[in-house]
């Protein structure tokens, strides 16, 4: 789904799928790139999307969130952080970069994969303190 979401923004805009682009998109102050309903559409896309899996399976899919606000509030902005720095996101790159065979993200998917890695490690295992 979200490979034929990509390539469908690609074909109608010109535009790679990267969620925090498009998520910037659907808020002010617009930065260029897609128009306002493209990025708001995506992201009201991204909280459809468990709805319609419970419409097709009858279940919630299975997920796991950590229940302290101070973890989910440092871990979004690090993930903002790290998407301006890297200028994109995991979607951005790993799905639509790599699909175009660009170095820079094949680059940027390796350091995503390996702080991913590490950061389990570390929470899962108490590695580091």
């Amino acid at each position: 789904m979200i490979g034929l979401a990509a390539v469908m923004l690609l074909a109608t805009t010109g535009r790679i799928a990267g969620i925090s682009g498009l998520a910037q998109s659907a808020l002010p102050p617009l930065r260029g790139g897609v128009s306002a309903a493209v990025g708001a559409a995506f992201v009201l896309g991204l909280f459809a999307a468990p709805v319609v899996y419970m419409a097709a399976t009858g279940s919630a899919p299975q997920m796991t969130v950590n229940p302290s606000l101070g973890v989910m509030v440092a871990g979004g902005l690090l993930v903002g952080l790290g998407t301006a720095i890297g200028n994109g996101c995991t979607s951005g790159h790993g799905v639509c970069g790599l699909s175009r065979l660009s170095v820079r993200s094949l680059v940027a998917t390796c350091v995503f994969m390996a702080a991913a890695f590490l950061t389990v490690l570390v929470v899962r295992h108490g590695m580091g303190g």
